[in-house]
């Protein structure tokens, strides 16, 4: 049976299988009785968070001195949900929330470059991971906040050895 053959051949079965137009519904008049349905729908407190990366520029030769970079938050919270973001020391050992290091990547490197990440662009308020002391507090608007964190790497004299420094800062939303 050719591709014709089968259109049509399908078409006849959709007709003999009950293939109408409907029946319009009946009314009646015998009288009516009603009840009400119930529709909610419950919206709990709730926050996203998502961060950019921070990378600092390049050093080069022997500068010394603060190296400045900025990274971006942003939280979307259920309107009027209370919340608090916090940053964590990061991973590299012995790092804590008012001295974070970053390490070298390359086998062998010992080396580690204190940094801070700030809520000012006046590195004067420290961003920490302790609710009430050092988080950023807000409150939900059910739409995307961005927030700016400041970071500040230290070089000392002793310029480090060429390698890529790094450590991760885990961002938690407190709500």
């Amino acid at each position: 049976m050719n591709r014709p053959q089968r259109c049509l051949a399908f078409a006849a079965m959709v007709a003999v299988l009950g293939y109408h137009t409907p029946t319009p519904a009946a009314v009646y008049s015998n009288g009516s009785a009603t009840a009400q349905m119930r529709v909610q729908l419950t919206i709990l407190p709730g926050c996203t968070i998502a961060t950019t990366p921070m990378t600092f520029n390049a050093v080069q030769g022997s500068a010394t001195g603060p190296v400045a970079s900025t990274a971006s938050l942003t939280v979307v919270c259920t309107a009027s949900t209370g919340y608090n973001i916090g940053l964590n020391a990061g991973t590299v050992p012995n790092s804590t929330e008012t001295n974070r290091l970053l390490a070298g990547t390359l086998t062998g490197n010992t080396t580690t470059i204190p940094f801070g990440l700030f809520q000012d662009a006046g590195y004067a308020t420290p961003w920490g991971n302790t609710q009430g002391s050092n988080t950023l507090s807000d409150a939900g608007t059910g739409v995307l906040k961005t927030y700016t964190v400041y970071g500040q790497a230290t070089l000392s004299a002793t310029m480090p050895a060429p390698d890529v420094y790094s450590s991760t800062v885990t961002a938690t939303v407190y709500f």
